[in-house]
C-alpha cells in the first residue's frame, strides 16, 4: 500500500498526502501541512492552492491566516471522505507524525 501512496492517487504523492492530512485534520493551514510533509510553505502553498481550484478544498481567512478544509459542497465529498478515511487508517507514518503536531500555541511564559 506504501508503494501506491508514493506514486500519488490524487496527482501527486503531496497532493495525496496533503488532502489525507486535511482530512484526517479536520482544518489546517499550508503552514501545518509543510510542516508535516516536510517539504518549503512555498510548496505546500502550491499544492493547496491547485487543490482549492479543483475545488476538493475550500480555505477561509482566519486573522493572518488562511484556513484550510474539505469542500462541504464537492459534488464527491462522502465518496471522497471514505478513500482518504481508509488510506488514513493504513498509513501509520502519517498517523504518528499527526500524534507528535502541537495544533495550538503554547502559553507565552510557560517552560518548555
Amino acid at each position: 500500500m506504501a508503494k501506491l501512496q508514493r506514486v500519488g492517487l490524487f496527482g501527486t504523492f503531496n497532493r495525496s498526502r496533503t488532502l489525507l492530512i486535511v482530512q484526517m485534520l479536520s482544518e489546517t493551514h499550508s503552514a501545518e501541512v509543510a510542516r508535516i510533509l516536510g517539504v518549503s510553505l512555498s510548496v505546500a502553498q502550491k499544492t493547496v492552492d491547485s487543490l482549492e481550484r479543483a475545488g476538493i478544498l475550500v480555505g477561509a481567512e482566519e486573522g493572518n491566516t488562511r484556513r484550510i478544509r474539505l469542500n462541504p459542497r464537492y459534488p464527491y465529498l462522502e465518496e471522497l471522505t471514505a478513500l482518504l478515511t481508509k488510506m488514513g487508517v493504513e498509513d501509520l507514518e502519517l498517523q504518528s507524525k499527526l500524534a507528535d503536531t502541537r495544533r495550538r500555541p503554547r502559553r507565552s511564559g510557560k517552560k518548555i
